[in-house]
């Protein structure tokens, strides 16, 4: 209950909250903003591939004569807005609104806990991300442009490359300790603040997603800070942790003399960017598990075997990522080990793929918007996975690697795949955060020609990356003559990129829209049996969640359970207590 909410002031209540509700929609409204700007910079990079060379219309003079003379987008523009592109989407778009935006807000009202473990933590870990996706952007003013060596800031380039380079390693220091101060509250949140009933197996499956990730972020980020610092000090110290001795740029020889690798710096960043592969796509499937078992009406299949498949993709994403580094000759002996693993984590994914579906089987489903995009998810997903197989194969990913294929493999994943179940959780969890309802008809306005123009976009990604067309060409492959006969599906892939942003359009408008003028929902407007619809308002109440702090009498998900006449029963509905009060 909310004790002090009326003495507040604006900023204290708004702006440095300590509600991990407010939190929660601070991420939310700053992710799918930073996301809304990812989105925009690929849209010229679609404009480069598809007509290079030719100025870009009505914006071009924008971006001044050092980016583009005449509006003719230069190559090293066009590296800087790859590197943003992929840094925003996933740092600063789908990992804040996935863990940061869905795991800050639901958490804690799932599990019955009137607030995060540490409040003024949960704070510091949105400013720190908020400063770092902040710090990252001044790139675009400084002289040189931003940081154009990829989002894997691969060294010697990423260490000689412009300032851009060093304010992207501060922005990534403050967003990987935003990472650290988040995980170690949602753990402690979920071990200790749990409702009196609910065990570790009553836990909602959002829960435990949330829960692994966490472990996951833990883990596997420190060692990603270490290596920017590091870089920091190749780049500002004159140190050589990364830099080779006698490395030549034009013409000249370095002075670095310590002896540093290349390689350790895509060992320290692989350990990190594989499971945060894993990362992106947990909380997705925990997201998707809830609203199919609302809209099929019916407790998830096999949900037990979800959690521990769960449980061990986090374990086995911790190695597995030297498969990234086929080609760097480390060995046929590594390379074999990592192949294994690399097709044993398929197998955790393909269990809760199945269970997913077979969720369906028998269901009586209500096709609403929620209910559509998850359903996308599941196929989407299969691609995606299906697709990153041959990558994992060493003999495949001679051929493969950098090409297109790969860029269309993990699109899939990501975008149709993770982004679909991220709409889908806004179009079901609105209710409970404003208290109204979304529209439909707009929903479906959106879901349709996304799930169209996505299609369109990464399927041919995979038939150029079969072609052996580079993912690093600023032309598209105007001058390779093995891209000639797969060169326009460039036109194709950008005019989709164009469509899909319009598609955006009913989303935006049904977001804002709504909060003012869609239909109240009740508390329960999904008639859902997890806590948080059942034990609190719409929206709930203030810090502190509950008027009462509930107990937990049963498992999550019970629908037409078979010993009772009722559609559901929430997890906090003591049923005995009620069959007395009948007799």
């Amino acid at each position: 209950m909310d004790n002090h909410s009326s003495s507040q002031s604006f900023w204290s209540k708004y702006v440095f909250s300590l509600d991990h509700k407010v939190i929660g929609i601070q991420y939310g409204l700053t992710s799918l903003g930073f996301l809304i700007l990812g989105f925009s910079l690929v849209l010229l990079m679609r404009w480069q591939l598809a007509y290079p060379e030719q100025a870009l219309p009505l914006i071009g003079k924008f971006f001044g004569n050092a980016s583009m003379p005449d509006g003719v987008m230069l190559p090293e523009f066009y590296n800087s807005l790859g590197a943003m592109h992929g840094t925003i989407m996933i740092f600063l778009g789908v990992v804040p609104l996935g863990v940061g935006a869905f795991g800050n807000y639901l958490v804690p009202l799932q599990i019955g806990a009137p607030d995060m473990a540490f409040p003024k933590l949960n704070m510091a870990s949105y400013w720190c991300f908020f400063v770092g996706g902040f710090v990252m952007l001044l790139g675009f003013a400084m002289p040189g442009g931003a940081a154009n060596s990829g989002w894997t800031a691969y060294p010697p380039l990423s260490i000689v490359a412009t300032s851009g380079q060093t304010v992207w390693l501060i922005g990534m220091v403050f967003l990987i300790t935003s990472s650290l101060l988040g995980s170690i509250n949602t753990i402690v949140t979920i071990v200790q603040l749990r409702a009196k009933g609910m065990t570790f197996m009553r836990m909602p499956t959002l829960v435990w997603t949330q829960l692994v990730t966490a472990f996951l972020l833990l883990m596997a980020f420190p060692p990603l800070e270490a290596a920017g610092v590091l870089q920091l000090m190749d780049r500002l110290a004159g140190t050589s942790f990364f830099m080779p001795e006698g490395l030549v740029l034009s013409g000249q020889i370095l002075p670095y003399t310590g002896g540093g690798s290349v390689l350790l710096w895509q060992h320290l960043f692989w350990f990190l960017a594989h499971p945060e592969v894993y990362v992106l796509i947990l909380p997705a499937m925990g997201i998707v598990s809830e609203v199919i078992a609302n809209n099929t009406r019916k407790p998830l299949w096999g949900r037990k075997g979800m959690i521990y498949a769960s449980v061990f993709l986090g374990f086995m994403s911790f190695i597995v990522w030297a498969h990234h580094m086929y080609l760097t000759g480390m060995g046929t002996v590594i390379s074999a080990f990592f192949q294994a693993t690399t097709m044993i984590i398929s197998i955790p994914s393909v269990i809760i793929l199945t269970s997913l579906l077979l969720s369906l089987w028998g269901g009586s489903i209500r096709f609403n918007t929620a209910m559509l995009f998850s359903l996308a998810f599941l196929p989407m997903f299969g691609i995606g996975g299906l697709t990153g197989l041959p990558l994992g194969l060493a003999a495949a990913d001679v051929h493969l690697h950098d090409t297109y294929y790969v860029i269309g493999h993990f699109h899939y994943i990501v975008a149709p795949g993770t982004i679909f179940a991220l709409f889908s959780g806004i179009y079901y969890w609105y209710p409970k955060i404003t208290g109204r309802q979304m529209s439909e008809t707009l929903g479906k306005w959106h879901f349709w020609p996304s799930l169209i123009c996505m299609n369109c976009i990464f399927f041919p990604m995979l038939i150029q990356g079969l072609a052996g067309v580079s993912r690093r060409l600023y032309d598209g492959g105007a001058t390779y003559e093995l891209a000639k006969d797969v060169l326009y599906l460039n036109k194709v892939m950008s005019a989709s990129a164009a469509l899909l942003f319009v598609a955006q359009i009913p989303f935006i408008i049904n977001v804002f829209t709504s909060f003012w003028r869609g239909k109240k929902a009740s508390a329960n407007h999904w008639d859902a049996t997890t806590l948080e619809w059942a034990a609190t308002s719409s929206p709930p109440l203030g810090h502190g969640n509950f008027e009462v702090i509930p107990e937990v009498f049963r498992d999550p998900y019970e629908y037409n359970p078979p010993n009772s006449d009722k559609e559901f029963l929430p997890q906090n509905f003591d049923l005995q207590n009620d069959k007395k009060r009948e007799d």
